[in-house]
């Protein structure tokens, strides 16, 4: 079992085992769900670079992609963005909603181009995941589509539209 929660000031050491432990647990065939979605809220604390593919590993399972990313976002890599860019013609759905947002909380303007075609999608919750996480980024670029987009989206998702244009007017004023 995993404990919950680890001391706030880990030695550089001690904090390379817990990462390696919680690698270990995501890699193990015997380990239950719980406790890989625990080894991912974890690494979220303590990840390195050294967690990356173990974490995007999970990013096409159903019931740990959601803690994969949870893990991902905190890491301080380029390799975390060129991974959930890589995902983001792998999965689908809401596992494609997830990432989507993933790449808009880190703020990856690397994956502008990628994501502007799925403003379009068929699906709402891609499209309105596209839509937040392009407000999040605020490039120009990101903004422009979003302008474009607005007024020929569907009834049903142009609140998550105009909610990605705030949150680009945001960034902008900040």
């Amino acid at each position: 079992m995993i404990h919950s929660s680890l001391p706030i000031n880990l030695a550089t050491a001690a904090v390379s085992a817990d990462e390696q432990k919680y690698i270990d647990i995501l890699q193990s065939a015997e380990a239950s769900r719980k406790d890989k979605a625990d080894a991912c809220r974890l690494l979220s604390r303590c990840a390195t670079e050294a967690s990356v593919e173990p974490l995007a590993a999970l990013l096409d399972n159903e019931e740990l992609a959601h803690m994969a990313r949870y893990g991902l976002e905190t890491i301080d890599s380029p390799k975390v963005n060129e991974v959930l860019r890589a995902a983001l013609g792998k999965v689908k759905g809401r596992l494609l909603a997830g990432v989507i947002g993933s790449l808009g909380v880190r703020k990856d303007a690397g994956s502008v181009e990628a994501m502007i075609p799925l403003l379009k999608d068929a699906d709402p919750i891609v499209a309105q995941a596209a839509a937040r996480a392009l407000g999040s980024i605020g490039t120009r670029e990101a903004v422009q589509a979003l302008m474009r987009a607005v007024d020929q989206v569907a009834p049903a998702s142009h609140l998550a539209f105009c909610e990605g244009l705030f949150r680009a007017a945001e960034r902008a004023a900040a």
